[in-house]
């Protein structure tokens, strides 16, 4: 698998094993084995285990009662409903933020949040610096849902993180085959990302809430790029049905 070099060694094990997982090259109740990682990414033996630890938090891979991790399986209502789940939940977060309004310090760190990943997503390889735009992505929806000044919608958001698919952990490596549509993916997310905060700070509650639950089906888009990628494979059980029905 062609993993960007410059990722951490735990950055590197957990987009590789999530990418077996998610592109379907490890098939539901497979054996995960920390020596696998270790000879597949060229990564040693802590840095294995902290990514299977990471994964299983998103709930792709499951600890056995006997030990050792299988992968998980995914039904095609699994897939629908945790993307639905975190949509609905970050839809409220963002019109409560509207309705509330941000703190001009929330704003100012959104709209610097937004440049730098202006100058990702602009960038000649955006499929490249996908990690970058992960870290920004996730710091955006963290001062989004911040700005919600809700203990209970916070609560319930990091609850989310045990769901497979619901938060933003589908991200992958990207072969070269995918580099071009997952570069209209995050452009497109970005233009969206840029119309939530204008909502927010324009008091638009129920503008920011549309935006931001439109803006969840982004992981269906990218989901449903790795379904047709031109190298062999199946997805996970029932997510590759799960996209099936998405597009009839």
């Amino acid at each position: 698998m062609d993993i960007d070099p410059n990722l951490s060694q735990t950055e590197r094990a957990v987009y590789g094993l999530r990418g077996l997982i998610v592109q379907g090259k490890l098939k539901p109740g497979d054996r995960v084995l920390e020596q696998a990682l270790v000879d597949a990414f060229g990564v040693s033996r802590t840095p294995a285990r902290a990514a299977m630890q990471r994964i299983s938090e998103e709930g792709l891979i499951s600890l056995q009662p006997s030990g050792g991790y299988v992968v998980s399986s995914f039904t095609e209502d699994d897939v629908f409903d945790a993307i639905s789940i975190r949509g609905t939940l970050e839809g409220m977060a963002a019109r409560m933020a509207a309705e509330k309004g941000a703190p001009a310090r929330v704003l100012k760190a959104m709209h610097e949040c937004l440049e730098e990943l202006d100058a990702v997503v602009g960038s000649s390889d955006v499929a490249g610096r996908q990690n970058d735009y992960v870290v920004l992505n996730d710091r955006l929806h963290e001062l989004i849902c911040g700005a919600a000044q809700s203990p209970m919608v916070a609560r319930a958001l990091e609850r989310l993180v045990a769901i497979p698919f619901s938060v933003n952990n589908s991200f992958t490596d990207v072969p070269a085959s995918a580099k071009a549509g997952v570069r209209d993916i995050l452009r497109g997310a970005q233009e969206q990302h840029r119309n939530i905060v204008d909502a927010i700070e324009n008091r638009e509650g129920t503008r920011a809430q549309a935006l931001m639950i439109e803006h969840s089906r982004s992981t269906w888009k990218y989901l449903d790029l790795m379904l047709h990628l031109p190298e062999p494979g199946t997805l996970p059980g029932g997510l590759e049905a799960a996209l099936r029905a998405r597009r009839t």
